[in-house]
């Protein structure tokens, strides 16, 4: 083949790829962190440019989960019973259906999907399967159904996860996902789809971003080998003794933009060179330090589209316990002011329960009337 038809032949594809990628930024950062005693922290920020109405959603033990493939094919549709409770984040945009991209059930598996536009191609539902999933109804099927992350590496890849975009109304652009699932034991997975196929790493990092896909971060990582905590104090420059201005030289080169590929890198090396915890108090702190480091403030990640600006920002924030069963949120407007859920006591009640995020009663933590009374 000439090179100049393979040239034609690139450029085809890239273009392909960047006509369909979404014209707002979604960008989300999960970290998880494991403390000395066992406690497992899995901590996520979730950004978007707009409002997507997000809601907390519990869901009691038999929450009706449906297993269907696309109508074209006219494939029998089942319902499940779910075997755990669980709680959910969903955009409230979407109609007809509650597509989790956040949550955890009450054997403490965790779940977080994050985007991977340009490079997801969910797999196609043939009339010989038998088994098959939307990719709205997956969140729901992996909290209600599984209670570990040995099960799922099982059990998911007997699955076909679709998605048909003439059946998904409301929400602004493709659900293009990838998935950190996490169990209380500390074992952790991350599921994406690509050219069509199921495939499944090990998170070995124990942190998951956005595009490219996962393996090639984990090799993207191994460009900052150089990076270290222990700054160098002072060189002897021509017979002068040159000294540092300060602590945290080492870390000269860590990536400080909000890509992808930098937020991935600056939440690894941060993970690895903290202190590790000694519980899950500890555990709870660290993660949210490290998350603090890839928190978006509005203004600051722009993208244009002709005369529209649109910017990224942290719409919320979540500290999964799944030792403990525990949940800490905030939204933007909160970011100090963490809601807590006792999610043993949600679960107890049997009730399914839906809270608009925006509308928790965070915390008014301002004593200063009170101090000067």
């Amino acid at each position: 083949m000439k090179q100049q038809t393979i040239k034609k032949i690139v450029a085809a594809t890239v273009s392909a790829t960047l006509a369909f990628a979404p014209l707002v930024g979604n960008t989300c950062t999960a970290i998880n962190v494991i403390a000395k005693d066992g406690g497992v922290i899995a901590g996520r920020t979730m950004e978007w440019s707009f409002d997507m109405k997000w809601a907390l959603v519990s869901n009691p033990k038999g929450t009706s989960i449906a297993m269907t493939a696309p109508a074209s094919l006219r494939l029998p549709a089942t319902k499940l019973s779910s075997k755990y409770a669980f709680i959910g984040i969903a955009p409230g945009v979407l109609q007809g259906s509650a597509a989790y991209l956040e949550g955890q059930n009450e054997v403490g598996l965790g779940l977080s999907g994050n985007f991977l536009p340009g490079f997801t191609e969910y797999q196609t539902v043939t009339p010989q399967d038998k088994q098959y999933v939307s990719v709205v109804n997956f969140g729901s099927f992996v909290l209600g159904m599984f209670g570990s992350v040995k099960e799922l590496r099982a059990e998911l890849p007997k699955y076909k996860v679709w998605y048909d975009p003439s059946e998904v109304k409301g929400i602004p652009t493709p659900p293009w996902l990838h998935y950190v699932l996490t169990d209380r034991s500390g074992d952790s997975i991350v599921v994406e789809f690509v050219k069509g196929q199921m495939v499944i790493y090990e998170n070995v990092a124990g942190v998951l971003t956005n595009s490219p896909t996962y393996d090639w971060h984990l090799n993207n990582v191994r460009n900052y080998l150089s990076l270290t905590a222990t700054a160098t104090p002072s060189v002897v420059v021509n017979g002068s003794n040159v000294t540092e201005l300060g602590q945290g030289g080492g870390l000269v080169g860590l990536p400080a933009d909000y890509t992808p590929p930098s937020r991935f890198v600056r939440a690894t090396y941060l993970k690895y060179f903290a202190d590790k915890p000694n519980n899950s108090s500890e555990a709870i702190q660290l993660v949210d330090h490290l998350l603090n480091n890839v928190d978006i403030p509005v203004g600051v990640a722009r993208s244009t589209d002709g005369k529209q600006v649109v910017s990224d920002y942290t719409q919320w924030v979540t500290l999964k316990d799944l030792k403990n069963n525990r949940l800490k949120i905030a939204n933007y407007a909160n970011r100090t002011n963490f809601i807590e859920l006792d999610l043993n006591q949600v679960f107890k009640t049997g009730k399914s329960m839906t809270w608009p995020i925006d509308k928790l009663p965070y915390p008014q933590n301002d004593l200063t009337a009170q101090l000067l009374k």
